[in-house]
């Protein structure tokens, strides 16, 4: 276990284990979503996990009372629609940039000395839709989202597409710094690197953490954006400030790895994403 400033560990899942099958019946569609009442001043609600309806569904409808029951609920205009990860209340823009989208929110948690869990970060699953639909629609638009779910080729090569996507993290633990995130990514990334490419990858892990360097302050509410540019290239981002590019397309995959792949941090993310995904490749 590593030591490190605040009394926890960023310990990783277990390698991967074989896909399970999962009921598309047990399971739900939306994490959350921020609308407005349509009484009164806008509040801001989230919207409980609905098995019929992804979040695009919510994100780009305009009406959505017959589903809900406060009442008449409209969603704002396009530049303030959000969607709340239901357990911090952290809200996630619907788009980012030009063209990338929300499919999907999640939060990251981490045992406090093996004693009860903390949340340490909220974080939202963003992909350029027609990039998406692309890929999609070339082989796998016939299958429904719990075939994709199960379909081990598919998330091969989604994650391995050259795809424009955004992982957000939103920081919610207050004592969470920069030392500890450089750290927990040495971790999580190293081991995804050596799964995906082997032992020999010091050179390029280390390229991706000294990123992340102690003059970077991370208060409770920062950002950091992990983005998958054209060309396989990772940006981050820290607080809407730049701060470094590292091009390999296996740095790319293992950090995909860590939201989207077989042991996700949050399962109900990765759900939310496929499910999201399976509906952008019937989308006329």
């Amino acid at each position: 276990m590593v030591s490190f400033r605040f009394p926890f560990s960023f310990s990783q899942p277990s390698l991967p284990k074989p896909p399970r099958a999962t009921s598309s019946s047990s399971r739900f569609s939306v994490s959350a979503v921020a609308v407005t009442l349509t009484v009164g001043a806008a509040a801001a609600v989230a919207a409980s996990r609905n098995p019929r309806h992804t979040i695009l569904d919510w994100v780009f409808s305009s009406h959505r009372s017959s589903l809900l029951p406060w009442g008449s609920i409209t969603l704002a205009d396009s530049s303030s629609e959000s969607v709340a990860e239901p357990k911090t209340g952290f809200s996630f823009p619907a788009t980012i940039g030009e063209s990338r989208r929300l499919l999907g929110v999640g939060l990251r948690k981490k045992s406090l000395l093996g004693l009860k869990n903390i949340d340490v970060y909220a974080f939202g699953i963003y992909a350029d839709c027609d990039d998406v639909k692309k890929l999609v629609g070339e082989k796998y638009a016939s299958l429904a989202a719990s075939e994709l779910r199960g379909n081990k080729a598919f998330m091969d090569q989604l994650m391995e597409a050259d795809i424009k996507m955004t992982i957000r993290l939103q920081i919610v633990y207050s004592k969470l710094n920069i030392r500890s995130v450089r750290t927990a990514f040495q971790e999580s990334v190293g081991n995804r690197l050596k799964k995906f490419g082997g032992v020999d990858n010091d050179e390029l892990l280390q390229s991706f953490t000294s990123l992340f360097k102690d003059e970077y302050k991370i208060p409770r509410s920062s950002v950091i954006d992990l983005t998958q540019e054209p060309g396989h290239v990772l940006s981050v981002a820290i607080e809407g400030n730049h701060v470094g590019s590292v091009k390999s397309k296996l740095l790319c995959r293992s950090i995909l790895d860590l939201y989207i792949g077989e042991e996700p941090f949050d399962k109900n993310a990765r759900e939310d994403f496929l499910d999201s995904v399976a509906s952008i490749a019937v989308d006329k």
